[in-house]
Parts: structure tokens; C-alpha cells; sequence
């Protein structure tokens, strides 16, 4: 029996990788993170943030599941906010501003002290392969290391060009080399490989910058924190600051579209919609006055500055004309040029839901190699690569989460099922089953999942058990416990022609929040828990519970489609009476269920139906 250097290699040492290494290793089997520089793990290449809107889902996930993003950035933000506060909690989201350094050190920290998980310096070449099935890589410098899977979070340095203007580097970021070598052997073992672009902007010295223009962001108290591990205390939270372009602005980049590479047909790859560079902007948005740019610091220990809604592939000259045109930026000085980056990816239909290649046993893909954008959607697939590369090892079936159970799931079942064309940025709108969805329940969506698969600590599993019991026992006591309406002022108004309500149909009412609860509560005597947590876990349950049995109803719904399986190995071409495009559809994306097969776009109701009918009749 062939020996391994390790269980799992993974290629690439981003956010994505690093999840996949340390998950691999929580489950007892042995890693090994091929990167070009061990120094710079998960090292932020683009905007110094984790979280936003739907991204702060996807980390509260990663850190139910083991994950270490939420951990890392807890402890090295240096500004906390939460989002959508106004809107209901099935769509708040956390935003933590990074002190980019500090989170990369954090990382090569945690990293250097796991067991099981060893850095390999080197410029990842080639896959190895026999008989259709993984066996290791190959460095570009002609280091063999073998192993039983391998899972690829390659980022943008898969096939990397750098562009600034009309200059072309290959690189994967700005001074480091790209991974040629890997995309010629991807596609030497037949997959299809696309091309994507992304952008960053110039960054700026800080101390050019006149703040006094600028209007200030603050941070939160008491700290929104990511991980249910965190313990940090209040601290005095770096600002960040909002300020916008001008007319000059507007004149100075128009006149010099054919300046950039996005417009002069030196790029052909198509960039992120959600994220576009401030030429596309002015060009898609011509009649929109001005665009908000967000000043957000690099971190506690530099001057540097990163401006949000700024990104740029056009001449440095120009780049640093239009920069100090905009409001308080007037006699700003760059330190570095912004510019687009192109690179391969491999369109996701040639993933299965496990992130296990269709083409090759044990090879995963996890990040952007999958056509998705973000440090958060890449981190979400390292963990489920990781965690399906040691179940596969150890002949155990994938765990895959569905689009009801996680905004994981609700990712990975987009790529599966859609012809990714553009960098794929998760969004709650995404998600069918937001409030069900929350930020607030990821550790009761997923904890008995983390459990099974070893990713956290019993003494974790067996506190989060007691804050459930904890949470059930303060629902019941909201229920029984009655106040007088003359004794809760205003709020009261809107009980007038009743002597008394439950805290239980107080919180029900809109606007109502734990906090103009929390006086009423400490009449009690004690009765009720100090645990802000507690307490507000127990008020969203009252305030939806309702829509969210409704929702459940639909859940269950959704998932009786899921359990329509479809074999591996299914036959399409015997199911008669399909149209064409779904035939073709079919074959590519090959979907595992029944519900799948009718996320795939050009898939009719007609075509679901006659495939429903050929799978009940041969059934077994």
C-alpha cells in the first residue's frame, strides 16, 4: 500500500486555503499548505474588512463549523459595526474594519501552532494523477509531494495579469509571481478553465488626507463580535471616513476611458458587477452626480489608506489626478497604484455540491478557482473542501449543506447549478430562506453538524447546549411574566384598552427592542437572565416565530425535493420526453436531486415533471 507525504495537500495559503488546512487537521488527518511565502497567510490582497451584507453570515457560519475567520478578525479589528439594524435580524450583518497586518500575523500564529498542519514554500506546477484519481503535486521548481487529496484555492493567482493602464505584469498580486505552470496542467487533465477579472484601487497616505472634509464613521459599543470563543474588551476604535467624487472627478476620468484596459479591449474578461471600478461606474452610471468612496485605515500601525469604492486600472498619472479630485483627497499623496487583475478559473458545473472535481477522485476546488469573490465566500468553501477531502479519505459520504441550512449551502448550490459568467458575491437576497438564515442561530443551525464531524470541542458543544436551554427557559418566563401598562410609559400607548400584557406580546411589537425591555425585565428581581445574548436570542424567537414556522413549512416543502435523489451515474439519455436544453443541462451540471436539477437555468417545470415520472418508475 503506497504511503503518503500527508492526507491532504492544499494549494495556495489564502483565506480559503487556511480554512481547508486547519479543518483537515481538527479532523485528525495531516495537511500540508503549498504557498509561495508562509509569512503571508490569509493576508488581505484587497479591501482590509470580513463581513458586510450576507458575508457576515457566511463567517458566523465558519465559526459554527470550527472555522477560524471570525476568531481572527475578533481579535485584530480595529472597528466594529452592524448593518441594517432598521431592516429585521434575519438580514443584520456584522462588518469588522481589520488591521490588515496584525490579522495576517494572527494567522501565521494559529497556523504554526496546529498540529497536523505543515507550510510548504513553493510555487505550486502541476497536479499528479493516476487512473483518473489524485495523488500529489508538483512545484515549479520540481518538488514532488504526494498525498490522498488535494483540494486548490489558487485565488488570483491562477494564470494572474496585472494591469495599470497598458502595462501587463504577470503576477498573482502586485509583486509576486503567478501560477502558469498549474493552469497549463489543469488543463492538460481536461477541465474547462475561463477567464475573470477583479480590481483593487490606489492606496494613500493618510496624513495628506484633510479628515476635516471627510464625514466620520464610528465603530460600536458593546463590540459585535464574530466567534462565540471571543473575549475582548471595549477599546478605542479606529474611525474610518466617508467622502464622494466630484465633477472633476467625473471630467478627468471620462475623458480617459480608452486610457483604461477595461475599455480599450486590453482586458476581455468580465469583472465583479457588484464591485465596479470607478471608470465603470461613470460609464454605467453617467447620470448619477456622485459616488460615495469609503476611507477605511490598513490597520493601527500605518498611514495607509484604503479607498473603498476606488478601484482602477487606469494610468498611475491619471489614477492620482482623478484621486485628488475628490472631497478632502485635494493634496493626497498614493503609495501605491490600484489596478485589475485577470485570472483563470475553472467554471464551477465541473465541481460536484462537495466541492470534489467530476474529472478527478479527491482533487477539490475552493474560492476563486470556482468564479466567487470575496475572503469570506472563499473561506466558506476552504472549511467544506476540507472537511469532504478527509470524509472522502476516509469513505464516508460528503457533507453538503443545502440552501434551507446555511448561506454556505445557498453558495455552493449556486455554483453548482448556474453557469457562473462573472465573480459570484453572496448577497441575503440570495437566500430563499433568510429567516431562517440568521446570524443569531448559525451555532443552532450547524453546531450538531460540527459535532459529528469533530470540528469543535465537547466542552464547546456541551455550553452552547446549556445557552439553547437557557434561551427556551427565558421564552417561557416572557410568556408567563405580566406588567401593568400604566407602569412601561410610552410603550404603553400601544395597549391602551387592556390593565396588562405579557413581556411576551411587549416584545412582539415592532420597534420594540431588548434594550427598551431591559428596565421593565429588572423589576423582576433577578428573574430574568443578565445575559444580553440570552435575551436577545429569546426576543427575535417570540418577535418571528410565526413567520418562521411559516417559513418552515416551506422548508419542508424544499427539502422533500431534495430527497429525490439522482445517482451519480444516472442515464439522461433514457428519460424520454425532455427538451433538449435540459438534456444538455443535465449532462453538465449533472445534479444530484430533483430540487437541484430545477435550479438549473433553462430548466422548465415540464422538464421536472417527466424526469420526476422516470425516477419514481425506476425507483430501486
Amino acid at each position: 500500500m503506497m504511503t503518503y507525504d500527508y492526507d491532504v495537500i492544499v494549494v495556495g495559503g489564502g483565506h480559503a486555503g487556511v480554512e481547508a488546512a486547519l479543518a483537515v487537521a481538527r479532523m485528525g488527518k495531516t495537511a500540508a499548505i503549498v504557498t509561495m511565502e508562509a509569512s503571508k497567510l490569509a493576508l488581505m490582497s484587497c479591501n482590509p474588512a470580513i463581513g458586510g451584507i450576507g458575508k457576515s453570515h457566511l463567517v458566523k457560519e465558519i465559526d459554527a463549523l470550527g472555522g477560524l475567520m471570525g476568531e481572527a478578525i475578533d481579535a485584530t479589528g480595529i472597528q466594529f459595526r452592524r448593518l441594517n439594524l432598521s431592516r429585521g435580524p434575519a438580514v443584520w450583518s456584522t462588518r469588522v474594519q481589520a488591521d490588515r497586518i496584525k490579522y495576517n500575523e494572527y494567522v501565521v500564529r494559529f497556523v504554526a501552532a496546529q498540529k497536523n498542519v505543515d507550510v510548504i514554500e513553493g510555487l505550486a506546477g502541476q497536479i499528479l494523477a493516476d487512473n483518473g484519481r489524485v495523488c500529489g503535486m508538483k512545484t515549479e521548481a520540481g518538488r514532488s509531494v504526494t498525498s490522498r487529496a488535494v483540494i486548490i484555492a489558487s485565488g488570483t493567482f491562477l494564470g494572474g495579469l496585472i494591469h495599470i493602464g497598458d502595462k501587463k505584469i504577470r503576477a498573482g498580486r502586485m509583486g509576486e509571481p503567478a501560477a502558469y505552470m498549474l493552469s497549463e496542467s489543469l488543463a492538460e487533465l481536461g477541465f474547462e478553465i475561463g477567464r475573470l477579472k477583479t480590481g483593487t484601487p490606489p492606496r494613500l497616505d493618510g496624513d495628506t488626507i484633510d479628515w476635516s472634509k471627510c464625514e466620520v464613521q464610528p465603530g460600536e459599543q458593546p463590540l459585535p463580535l464574530f466567534s462565540h470563543r471571543s473575549v475582548r474588551e471595549p477599546f478605542e476604535q479606529t474611525p474610518c471616513h466617508l467622502t464622494y467624487t466630484t465633477e472633476a472627478t467625473r471630467a478627468i476620468i471620462s475623458a480617459n476611458f480608452k486610457a483604461s484596459p477595461i475599455f480599450s479591449g486590453q482586458i476581455k474578461s468580465t469583472g465583479p458587477r457588484y464591485c465596479p471600478s470607478i471608470e465603470d461606474k461613470f460609464f454605467r452610471f453617467a447620470d448619477k452626480p456622485r459616488h460615495q468612496v469609503f476611507l477605511e485605515p490598513e490597520g493601527n500601525g500605518t498611514n495607509e489608506i484604503y479607498p473603498n469604492g476606488f478601484s482602477t486600472a487606469l494610468p498611475e498619472k491619471i489614477q492620482y489626478q482623478a484621486v485628488r479630485t475628490l472631497t478632502g483627497l485635494e493634496n493626497v499623496r498614493p503609495t501605491r497604484p490600484g489596478y485589475a487583475i485577470e485570472y483563470d478559473y475553472c467554471p464551477a458545473f465541473q465541481v460536484m455540491p462537495s466541492l470534489e472535481t467530476r474529472r478527478i477522485k479527491g482533487l477539490f476546488f475552493a474560492g476563486q478557482i470556482n468564479g466567487t469573490s470575496g475572503y469570506e465566500e472563499a473561506a466558506g468553501q476552504g472549511l467544506m473542501a476540507g472537511i469532504n477531502a478527509v470524509l472522502g479519505i476516509e469513505g464516508e459520504p460528503p457533507f453538503v449543506l443545502d440552501r434551507s441550512e446555511a448561506y454556505i449551502g445557498v453558495m455552493i448550490d449556486d455554483l453548482t447549478t448556474r453557469s457562473t459568467t462573472e465573480p459570484y458575491r453572496l448577497f441575503t437576497s440570495r437566500a430563499e430562506y433568510r429567516l431562517a438564515l440568521r446570524e443569531d442561530n448559525a451555532r443552532d443551525r450547524l453546531y450538531g453538524y460540527a459535532k459529528e464531524h469533530k470540528l469543535i470541542d465537547d466542552n464547546d458543544f456541551v455550553s452552547f447546549v446549556s445557552l439553547q436551554e437557557k434561551t427556551l427557559q427565558e421564552i417561557n418566563l416572557l410568556r408567563r411574566k405580566r406588567v401593568r401598562v400604566s407602569e412601561i410609559g410610552k410603550l404603553g400607548d400601544r395597549f391602551q384598552k387592556r390593565e396588562s400584557i405579557s413581556l411576551e406580546d411587549l416584545l412582539k411589537q415592532p420597534g420594540v427592542t431588548i434594550g427598551d425591555a431591559l428596565p421593565i425585565l429588572a423589576r423582576f428581581d433577578g428573574e430574568f437572565s443578565v445575559d444580553r445574548e440570552v435575551l436577545e436570542r429569546a426576543a427575535i424567537f417570540i418577535r418571528y416565530r410565526g413567520y418562521v414556522e411559516k417559513q418552515q413549512r416551506e422548508i419542508d416543502k424544499f427539502k422533500r425535493m431534495e430527497n429525490e435523489k439522482i445517482p451519480e451515474d444516472f442515464d439522461f439519455t433514457a428519460v424520454k420526453g425532455l427538451k433538449q436544453e435540459a438534456f444538455d443541462k443535465f449532462q453538465c451540471f449533472r445534479p444530484v436531486s430533483l430540487g437541484q436539477a430545477g435550479r438549473i437555468e433553462g430548466v422548465t417545470p415540464g422538464d421536472i415533471a417527466v424526469l420526476s415520472v422516470y425516477l419514481k418508475k425506476h425507483k430501486g
